[in-house]
């Protein structure tokens, strides 16, 4: 359950460098607690998408739209969008207000709340329940509804519960869907906690 001394503070989210949230972020534990269920799980994979000189990012060189306004925000806030009109994609917004960068949560390993996850997910004991963006806010009930909602406090937040992942377990890659982007969608912007050390989490 919620526990203010687990809460990663305001001044994570305001790091001026989206892709070393993306990796600091790897470890963390994403949660919720929606219609009284509690859940949680590890996050294992991230992607960075900066507001400025970015062709992958939805607010790239100050593009402000009804969706994108929440990426000029506040950091510390949720930027939960709808993908393809069916999967509730969860992003961190980072750095300062008017800047629109953002960090997306590509994969958590459940640690919290496994029968519930299960029955959100309407699947049992399968290696793939949380391994991608719209997998796990189906898994953590995370909707478009909580979009924009502050991260430091229920019904989402990120906690530190003490997980410290060595960057030689950093897995980077490029980013996932963003062929558009040009020679901007060969950044290795995307992050992935190594096979190896996720197994033990």
């Amino acid at each position: 359950m919620f526990n203010k001394e687990n809460i990663l503070p305001l001044e994570f989210y305001s790091n001026p460098d989206v892709v070393d949230v993306a990796q600091n972020l790897l470890g963390k534990v994403l949660c919720s607690h929606i219609d009284g269920v509690f859940t949680a799980g590890i996050i294992s994979e991230t992607e960075a998408y900066c507001g400025r000189n970015d062709k992958a990012c939805h607010a790239n060189d100050g593009k402000r739209t009804d969706r994108t306004e929440v990426m000029f925000g506040k950091p510390g806030n949720a930027y939960i969008y709808l993908c393809y009109g069916i999967h509730h994609l969860f992003n961190v917004v980072t750095n300062r207000e008017g800047l629109a960068d953002a960090v997306l949560i590509r994969g958590i390993i459940p640690v919290n709340g496994h029968e519930h996850i299960e029955e959100r997910r309407a699947v049992k004991n399968n290696k793939s329940l949380t391994d991608g963006p719209g997998k796990l806010t189906q898994a953590l009930g995370i909707t478009t509804n909580l979009n924009k909602t502050n991260l430091t406090t229920p019904p989402v937040w990120i906690e530190h519960r003490n997980i410290d992942i060595p960057s030689k377990e950093i897995v980077p890659s490029k980013r996932i869907g963003v062929e558009y982007a040009g020679d901007h969608a060969e950044r290795l912007w995307r992050f992935k906690i190594s096979k190896g050390l996720s197994k033990k989490l």
